[in-house]
């Protein structure tokens, strides 16, 4: 069963999107402020949003922005904009698929199936290498140099996310919500501890880094030893 995180602030609107989908087989949870919505998608981590812009507290592009910032999560976004310009500015903010009021339920459903099925797609079923390292998502197994690593399950959850941004400077406030599920923020002395538990098991250290670099006041990035 599909997971859909609706954020509507009309509350017939709302009532009737979530009456549709759930008729044809999807859990949805529905929230009607963008700030309340942000919150509850990175805790509990649907398979896909349905986003209204017109939110009440705060611009829905905007919402956007900011879920990105955090979480790869499909995002459909249905509004009654159906400026070009708007579209456009909104799929290159993110989005994966525009739908613009009215919209039946047959074609949201639509729509919801299809941008699974690019996801699933591009996710694939082949391990992540860097290097020699390698991460498998499916069994939560990482080996370095073909050696399995002894691994917590959020050791695993932060090296599996920096490898999905490989060579990119990943923030602290990024990590804290992605891997620990706070959005707003929280202690980056929790980061710092386990980075240095991780180095230990790549076999480095935060003067002589190999996989983990970390960037003063910025962040950290998972790289090749070679490419670097």
């Amino acid at each position: 069963m599909t997971t859909v995180a609706v954020v509507e602030d009309d509350a017939e609107i709302l009532a009737a999107v979530t009456r549709g989908l759930t008729e044809r087989g999807h859990a949805v949870r529905g929230a009607r402020t963008g700030l309340g919505a942000l919150g509850e998608i990175v805790e509990q981590r649907p398979d896909v949003v349905v986003l209204d812009l017109g939110l009440p507290d705060i611009d829905g592009l905007e919402l956007l922005r900011m879920l990105r910032a955090v979480s790869a999560v499909p995002v459909i976004v249905a509004t009654a904009r159906d400026d070009e310009q708007e579209i456009i500015r909104t799929l290159d903010a993110g989005a994966d698929d525009y739908v613009v009021k009215p919209y039946s339920a047959d074609q949201l459903d639509a729509r919801i199936r299809a941008v699974l099925r690019r996801v699933r797609a591009d996710d694939g079923d082949e391990p992540v290498r860097i290097g020699g390292l390698t991460l498998d998502g499916r069994s939560r197994v990482a080996s370095i140099d073909g050696q399995t690593m002894d691994l917590s399950r959020k050791e695993f959850d932060l090296l599996w996310h920096l490898a999905g941004r490989r060579g990119e400077v990943v923030s602290k406030r990024e990590l804290l919500a992605a891997v620990w599920r706070q959005p707003y923020g929280g202690p980056e002395k929790t980061i710092d501890v386990h980075l240095s538990w991780l180095r230990g098991k790549l076999g480095e250290s935060a003067r002589e880094p190999r996989y983990l670099r970390s960037v003063r006041g910025v962040g950290v990035m998972l790289v090749d030893p070679e490419d670097a």
